[in-house]
C-alpha cells in the first residue's frame, strides 16, 4: 500500500517536532509494509517570508495539499508577524483558509492523562487515579464564527452595536454527529452530545438532530449535557467522559478546558475531517494542539509527543493503517511510563528522566 502526504511545519517549533515525527512514521511503515510519499512545502509565517509578505498560504502550498491523501501540520505564528494586516498573519490567513478550501468540518481533539502523567494534571489526583481518556468531536465550519450578518455598526444615539449571528443547518448538525457516533463505536460506545438547549434555538434543533442520528447507531449510549454544566463537570469527574460532540464555540471553549485539565498541551494531537470517501477514510488535516511556541524554538527542548500522536491519528483516519496506529500509541505510553519526560512535563519526581525533542523521539522509534 502507497499514500501521499504533504508537510506542512510551519514557524517556532514546528519543523522541529515535524523531525521527529516523519522519523516515527519512517519507522513504523518499514515495520508494517506500507510506503508513505511526502514532499514539504511552506505555510505561515514561514510562507510570509518566503514571499516577501505576501501570503502565509502559499498557491503551491495548496495544490500540493489538493494532490495528497492527508496533510500533516506543524504550527504557524509568532510575534515576528504580529504586525501584519489580519487577514495575512499566520493563523487567520493560512489554518481558516485551509480548513474552508478542503471542508474540514469536523476536528478530533482528544484529551488525555495518562496514569503515569496524574501528578502534572490540576486536576486533584483523587479524582483521576487511572488518568483518562476524553474525545471532543468538535463541528469546524459553522455556528457563531461563520454565520452572517457579522457587524460593528455606531446607532443613532452614539451607542456601538456588533453582532455575530449563529447558525446551523440540520445536515451540517448531521454530518458531525454522524463522525462522533462512529468514534464513540471504535471506543466506549458513549456519547455525550453538549448543547444550550435550554436557551438557542440552534441547540434545540441540535439535540434533536442528534436524537435523531442516534437511531443508527442503536449500540452507543447517548446522553445530553448543557455546555455549563459539562464545563463543571469535566473538572469534576473527567474520567467520566469518552466521547463527546458539540458546536464550533462549545468545542473551542470545552477542547481547551481538556487541554488544561490533561497537564500539557506538548501531548495532545488533533484531527481536521473532511467528507467520508468511499473507503471510509476522510481527507484531514493532523496537528498538535499547541501553538509555535516561539520562546523555545531552536533550543531542541520542545515536546514532540502531540506531532507524533498525530501521525497516529493521520494513520487511523485518512491512510486506514490501524495497526501501525496502535502501535505508536503503545510506544508513546511506554515511554511515557518509563519516566523520559521534555520539561513540560518533568517534575523532578523519583524515576523521571529530562530528556530533549530526540531523545524523546529516539525513544519512541525504539519502543516500536
Amino acid at each position: 500500500m502507497s499514500h501521499t502526504i504533504t508537510i506542512l511545519s510551519g514557524d517556532g517549533i514546528g519543523p522541529e517536532v515535524m523531525v521527529e515525527a516523519l522519523k516515527v512514521l519512517d519507522a513504523v511503515s518499514e515495520k508494517f509494509s506500507f510506503k508513505v510519499s511526502h514532499s514539504e512545502h511552506l505555510v505561515g509565517g514561514a510562507a510570509l517570508d518566503g514571499t516577501n509578505n505576501e501570503t502565509p498560504l502559499p498557491q503551491e502550498t495548496i495544490t500540493a495539499c489538493e494532490k495528497a491523501d492527508a496533510i500533516l501540520f506543524g504550527s504557524v505564528g509568532g510575534p515576528k508577524w504580529e504586525n501584519l494586516p489580519p487577514d495575512i498573519q499566520p493563523e487567520r490567513g493560512a489554518l481558516l483558509p485551509l480548513r474552508k478550501h478542503f471542508g474540514l468540518f469536523a476536528n478530533l481533539r482528544p484529551g488525555s492523562c495518562h496514569p503515569s502523567l496524574t501528578h502534572a494534571s490540576p486536576v486533584k489526583n483523587e479524582l483521576i487515579p487511572d488518568g483518562f481518556d476524553v474525545l471532543c468531536v468538535r463541528e469546524l465550519t459553522g455556528g457563531i464564527y461563520f454565520g452572517q450578518p457579522k457587524s460593528i455598526t455606531t446607532l443613532p444615539d452614539g451607542d456601538i452595536e456588533a453582532i455575530d449571528t449563529m447558525v446551523y443547518r440540520k445536515s451540517e448538525i448531521e454530518r458531525i454527529a454522524r463522525v462522533a457516533f462512529t468514534a464513540a463505536m471504535g471506543r466506549d460506545k458513549r456519547l455525550l452530545s453538549v448543547d444550550k438547549a435550554n436557551v438557542l434555538q440552534n441547540s434545540v434543533l441540535w439535540r434533536e438532530t442528534v436524537i435523531e442520528v442516534s437511531k443508527d447507531f442503536p449500540e452507543v449510549e447517548l446522553e445530553h449535557m448543557y455546555v455549563d454544566n459539562a464545563a463543571m463537570q469535566l473538572v469534576k469527574r473527567p474520567a467520566s467522559f469518552d466521547t463527546l460532540v458539540t458546536g464550533n464555540l462549545f468545542g473551542d471553549i470545552l477542547s481547551d478546558e481538556m487541554a488544561m485539565i490533561s497537564g500539557s498541551l506538548g501531548m495532545l494531537p488533533s484531527a481536521s475531517l473532511g467528507k467520508v470517501k468511499d473507503d471510509g477514510l476522510y481527507f484531514g488535516m493532523y496537528e498538535p494542539s499547541g501553538g509555535s511556541a516561539p520562546d523555545i524554538a531552536g533550543q531542541g527542548i520542545a515536546n514532540p509527543i502531540a506531532q507524533i500522536l498525530s501521525v497516529s491519528m493521520m494513520l487511523r483516519y485518512s491512510l486506514g493503517e490501524i495497526a501501525a496506529a496502535d502501535a505508536i500509541d503503545a510506544a508513546v505510553q511506554k515511554v511515557i511510563d518509563s519516566g523520559l519526560r521534555t520539561g513540560d512535563i518533568f517534575t523532578g519526581a523519583e524515576g523521571e528522566t529530562k530528556a530533549n525533542t530526540a531523545e524523546i523521539g529516539a525513544a519512541i522509534i525504539a519502543s516500536l
